[in-house]
């Protein structure tokens, strides 16, 4: 019986370490992805690159949406795309980064939300729906309860943080930027 019981223990020990070095590789796939593509993103709001806007063009967009001056909302929804995406990449201040990207993706939803969540083909032709920034938000918001795991700039340094409370503060903070930065949206 203690020899069924010996063997037992090593074998849980082992699976144990196993599902944390999967979860670890699941968050880094995650992060990596999601922090990349959001990146991308930014670079084509501030550069133009891949296909992307550029400033100007972005900024008359934000213009267009309400947002003014189109080139202070532009700019930071580009800058915010670039620094929440990369912090993410990198597994850097994951909660601030998740932050950063809930908040911004909080507005990218408030102005597609009338194109519904798929798009929709208007007066200007086929206009998208916030089923991406809504998409790129809830990844924000997992990572912030889940923290960026092993494989990350945070892992085992001293403002390393994780958990619910801070997953909690993280979104709080993300919907209190979004908040206010659409009461200037609406008062400016």
């Amino acid at each position: 019986m203690t020899t069924t019981t010996t063997e037992t223990k090593p074998r849980l020990a082992a699976a144990s370490t196993l599902d944390a070095n999967t979860t670890d590789i699941g968050l880094l796939i995650a992060r990596v992805v999601f922090g990349g593509l959001l990146v991308v993103h930014g670079f084509q709001k501030l550069f133009g690159w891949f296909d992307g806007p550029g400033l100007e063009a972005n900024n008359a967009g934000f213009e267009a949406m309400g947002y003014n001056p189109g080139a202070l909302f532009g700019t930071l929804a580009a800058l915010s795309e670039v620094g929440g995406g990369l912090l993410l990449l990198l597994g850097l201040a994951t909660p601030l980064a998740a932050a950063i990207v809930i908040g911004t993706m909080i507005n990218a939803i408030n102005a597609t939300w009338a194109n519904g969540l798929f798009g929709a083909v208007g007066a200007q032709g086929w206009q998208p729906g916030y089923e991406l920034a809504l998409l790129f938000g809830a990844v924000g918001v997992a990572l912030a309860f889940t923290g960026a795991g092993r494989y990350s700039l945070d892992h085992g340094r001293p403002w390393q943080r994780q958990g619910v409370v801070i997953g909690a503060g993280a979104v709080a903070l993300g919907v209190v930027a979004a908040v206010l930065t659409l009461i200037l949206k609406w008062v400016l």
